[in-house]
């Protein structure tokens, strides 16, 4: 894992005055020791981090069930709006187990249809029909679950859910009759009716859940965005991007693809469930994902400004703003604890042309800057005069033309320039370099 903190420094009023006044020794030999001024200025405190730029989201349909891409609409890199289809699968077997439910719709009973010998034979029936009620939800839940897009498969799943409950209400229903009947306080036939209201409700809920399964097969774009064909790209090790937002395995076509090829499904080709056929990635607002050390961390917090350089675009600048910060961490190989912080990323420019810069992509490498503290109009010292002097932070004066130690508290800190809060104020002459060669009472140059 990759943590870097640097501080780097804007002195807005007045440019620091190094004094080449030296003590010269007797053998006229230039003294190690440096002098120069405390400034009034402004500090920034910087953070560095690594991160990439991200896409505010991406969805990767694939196919819900086993069969041939029939028709494809998208082509690469098309700007498609939410809801556009994108792909159709043909699917023989959710066509079939459809056209199945359409002919037990058509052959369940209506009223008291149902013809039984006895409470016994009626019992036989009634757990038939439960095993049968309970092998539509489960199909119907294994193809909801083959759904890529997050709102339609949750649509399917109410769905089953709210078929299963309304199916165990007549379920229970005809339960209750039966034992009525067997209390002798009911007649069979009043109990048939409610047996057979059971059983055509549960074919016409199973008919329902198979064409949904069916519809699924019809790809929609769940986001506006632009179309890739396929899935992420992967790694070597198999992992996927995942879209940018989500992480997890995507299968891969059966079989592999030849290299050099596309890995892309054509139309007429065979998908086995589960397979990527379209990624859409929403880049109408892109981000940045940075991973800050625990060390730095409690210094960024949402809206705190950052500068960043991207390695695909050498010299161009970009600002970012913060959004949030997680509140868990992540973990590095290297056994760091670092934490994501999530920024907006602005449009970049090139500083010495004032031209545009390339519009990134998700996923390239960033250097990310964060300014984090910020100090104007205060009193600053290069960071090389501040020393420490059993345990305290001091810096070297010249007073009354000798040299004194003097305590110092320490504001915000830059790379190269540092704020004095107390002890040195501004115009006073310092030790910016050499300290260990002075004395206190040693006369100053």
């Amino acid at each position: 894992m990759y943590h870097a903190r640097s501080r780097a420094v804007i002195v807005a009023a007045g440019a620091l005055v190094l004094l080449p006044l030296t003590a010269a020794s007797c053998d006229e030999q230039a003294s190690p020791v440096r002098l120069g001024n405390a400034e009034v200025g402004t500090v920034d405190e910087i953070v560095e981090a690594p991160g990439s730029v991200t896409a505010r989201t991406s969805a990767t349909l694939t196919a819900p069930a086993a069969g041939t891409l029939r028709e494809l609409y998208a082509e690469p890199g098309q700007q498609v709006r939410k809801g556009d289809v994108l792909a159709v699968i043909d699917s023989p077997e959710l066509t079939r187990r459809r056209d199945a439910a359409r002919d037990a719709v058509e052959q369940a009973p209506s009223g008291s249809a149902v013809t039984v010998g006895g409470t016994a034979e009626f019992a036989a029936v009634r757990r038939r029909t439960d095993k049968q009620a309970a092998d539509a939800f489960e199909q119907a839940r294994s193809a909801a679950g083959k759904i890529a897009d997050p709102q339609a498969r949750k649509a399917l799943t109410d769905q089953v859910d709210a078929a299963e409950r309304n199916y165990e209400t007549a379920s229970d229903a005809s339960a209750a009759a039966l034992r009525s009947v067997q209390r002798g306080v009911a007649s069979l036939g009043r109990a048939m009716g409610t047996l057979s209201a059971a059983q055509r409700l549960q074919a016409e809920q199973a008919y329902a859940l198979a064409d949904a399964a069916v519809e699924a097969l019809t790809l929609k774009a769940p986001v506006a965005g632009v179309v890739q064909l396929g899935g992420p790209a992967q790694s070597g090790g198999g992992s996927s991007l995942a879209g940018l937002l989500e992480g997890g395995q995507v299968p891969t076509v059966s079989g592999g693809t030849a290299p050099g090829v596309d890995v892309a499904v054509p139309e007429g080709g065979y998908v086995a469930a589960g397979t990527p056929v379209v990624t859409v990635v929403d880049t109408a607002r892109l981000g940045l994902s940075a991973e800050v050390d625990e060390t730095d961390v409690l210094l960024v917090e949402a809206g705190v400004a950052a500068d960043i350089e991207l390695d695909a675009a050498p010299g161009a600048a970009y600002p970012a703003k913060v959004k949030a910060v997680d509140l868990l961490p992540t973990t590095s190989a290297r056994g760091g604890v670092s934490y994501r912080v999530r920024l907006e990323l602005g449009e970049g420019s090139y500083p010495d042309s004032g031209e545009a810069a390339p519009v990134p992509r998700p996923g390239m490498s960033a250097v990310i800057r964060l300014k984090v503290r910020q100090a104007t109009g205060a009193v600053t010292v290069p960071a090389s005069a501040v020393v420490s002097t059993d345990g305290r932070d001091t810096v070297w004066t010249v007073r009354d033309g000798r040299y004194t130690a003097v305590p110092v508290r320490l504001g915000v800190q830059g790379e190269e320039t540092v704020q004095i809060v107390s002890g040195v104020g501004a115009g006073e002459r310092v030790v910016v370099a050499g300290a260990d060669q002075v004395a206190a009472g040693d006369e100053a140059p």
